[in-house]
């Protein structure tokens, strides 16, 4: 009544599976962290090439932290660095910097706490840290709403919509 299939379905995997790539989840963390580390790097130079002096050691010190950490996850590949210097910036654009700085270093916190990396996850808190108390003096990271009161990245703790604070 019917015929049989005689050629294979589309949906069939392909024969030969090892020409496909296939990295394991610690090979694949370990290339997602060594992204957010390098974008954690390329902020932090550009910060260090727009703070002033007293404040440079402390962002040179976390740049090589943070190229260190790079090129061990990139199993010695060091990472691109930029040499640009920007002088003129205002306030608001240096804050806007230090917010990124955090968010990204939250990032690499997340994904080094998930492949056990206590070395780099301590690095990233500290970074938190020092963005943190950069940002608008209250230590609230985050951006003003157009009422002109300050959102912080803390949850409420019910229902998980940004908090606001009186600014």
């Amino acid at each position: 009544m019917y015929e049989p299939i005689r050629s294979k379905s589309v949906h069939s995997p392909a024969g030969d599976q090892a020409s496909f790539p296939h990295r394991s989840r610690e090979e694949e963390l370990d290339i997602q962290l060594a992204g957010h580390l390098a974008a954690l790097l390329a902020v932090t130079d550009e910060l260090r090439s727009l703070s002033p002096d007293d404040g440079a050691g402390d962002l040179d010190e976390a740049a090589g932290e943070l190229a260190r950490h790079i090129a061990r996850l990139r199993r010695g590949d060091a990472p691109a660095r930029s040499a640009a210097v920007v002088r003129a910036i205002h306030e608001p654009a240096l804050s806007a910097l230090h917010v990124r700085a955090h968010a990204l270093a939250g990032r690499a916190l997340v994904v080094a706490a998930s492949r056990a990396d206590t070395t780099v996850a301590i690095l990233a808190a500290r970074r938190m840290e020092a963005h943190a108390a950069r940002t608008d003096g209250t230590g609230a990271v985050g951006h003003s709403d157009p009422a002109g009161h300050s959102v912080s990245s803390v949850s409420s703790g019910s229902g998980g919509s940004p908090a606001l604070a009186a600014a």
